[in-house]
């Protein structure tokens, strides 16, 4: 029964997400805000949506440690799954502008995230201060959007199916898929808590694994759906998108939420928080490569969330291979890892320096 409930709240957090997506595109579209400001702002807060509602049910029923797990594992899962298994089946093209905005603009929100949780708790003045970063870069892609040429095409013709479509369905759609999205949390919450207490393991390690893949379903069925019709250059804006969105709108707005704040639990703050600062980190080197993510980078990318997932799984369990895999993970793999995407990075520098020159 407990699995029977997990699974259908995830489908109806993915099935509510969708058809609220469906819904306030098409308000969006009537009002006349650019379909480029949509996609990059209500498709990305949409396939958000899932986290956004699991987090706000963990923070007002108390499970704050599945909250932050949730958000935390789920930018994990984006840039290391969402980002490479599609590369996987097709190399990325990254569009130039998300190297130049979208990129930065992460790294400096995770920054932002460690230094509110150096002090072991999210409060409501540091969810206002997200919620804020969330107002300002919904504004600057509103105006871009409005400076932005929108060339006659597809885009076009969802305008003008937007504003012959019966605006009373799409609030009908809005509301249904918001009533989805807080019973399929719900059911989800309910049966992530019975999944951690059978299995012995805490709340926070549920909610990195288990929970925060279930939720980041739209962001691997959008990109992969993306790439298979050889649009490569949205898988990437819609994980880099739905990464900003999950730490200044989700993490925020569930910070106001708790009474007392979201705690960030040690373990959280000396691994996890750092494992999802060193993926992004990792991305830029990558990015910056001929704008490209080549298939080797991406199973490379998966290979780490495999190994980053043992090792939530070993630690929870106390496992005696704890240590040996620590020992390999810490003084082998992660160097040269880091050793070869430094290399990357250098050669491409010199190899534009001299183009440059030349």
């Amino acid at each position: 029964m407990t699995l029977l409930l997990f699974v259908a709240g995830l489908v109806l957090l993915i099935a509510g997400a969708e058809i609220l997506v469906r819904g306030a595109s098409r308000l969006s579209l009537r009002a006349g805000i650019p379909p480029l400001v949509v996609g990059l702002t209500v498709v990305a807060f949409g396939t958000s949506a899932p986290e956004l509602a699991v987090s706000i049910k963990g923070a007002l029923t108390g499970q704050t440690d599945l909250a932050m797990g949730n958000v935390v594992g789920s930018n994990i899962f984006n840039i290391l799954v969402v980002l490479g298994l599609p590369a996987l089946i097709a190399p990325l093209v990254v569009n130039r502008q998300l190297v130049r905005q979208e990129v930065p603009i992460l790294i400096g929100l995770c920054a932002l995230t460690m230094a509110f949780a150096w002090d072991r708790v999210i409060g409501f003045g540091e969810g206002l201060a997200l919620v804020a970063c969330l107002f300002g870069y919904s504004g600057l892609l509103y105006l871009q959007g409005r400076n932005a040429t929108v060339p006659p095409g597809p885009e076009t013709e969802d305008v003008e199916r937007a504003k012959h479509a019966r605006p009373w369905l799409d609030f009908v759609l809005i509301a249904a898929g918001l009533g989805m999205l807080v019973l399929g949390s719900d059911w989800l919450v309910q049966s992530a808590v019975i999944f951690a207490r059978h299995l012995g393991v805490s709340e926070l390690v549920i909610g990195l694994t288990i929970v925060a893949a279930g939720t980041s379903l739209p962001e691997v069925a959008t990109s992969t759906v993306a790439v298979l019709r050889g649009e490569r250059d949205i898988a990437v804006g819609n994980v880099l998108g739905s990464c900003i969105f999950n730490l200044v709108a989700v993490l925020g707005i569930a910070s106001l939420f708790a009474p007392n704040g979201i705690p960030v639990a040690t373990s959280l703050l000396r691994f996890d928080l750092l494992v999802m600062c060193a993926a992004v980190l990792a991305c830029v080197p990558i990015l910056f490569t001929g704008h490209t993510i080549a298939r080797w980078e991406g199973g490379l990318f998966f290979a780490y969330y495999l190994a980053y997932t043992a090792y939530l799984i070993l630690s929870a369990q106390h496992h005696d291979a704890l240590d040996e895999y620590s020992l390999v993970m810490g003084t082998v793999v992660i160097p040269l890892t880091a050793a070869t995407l430094i290399a990357i990075a250098w050669r491409e520098w010199h190899a534009k320096r001299r183009g440059i020159a030349g």
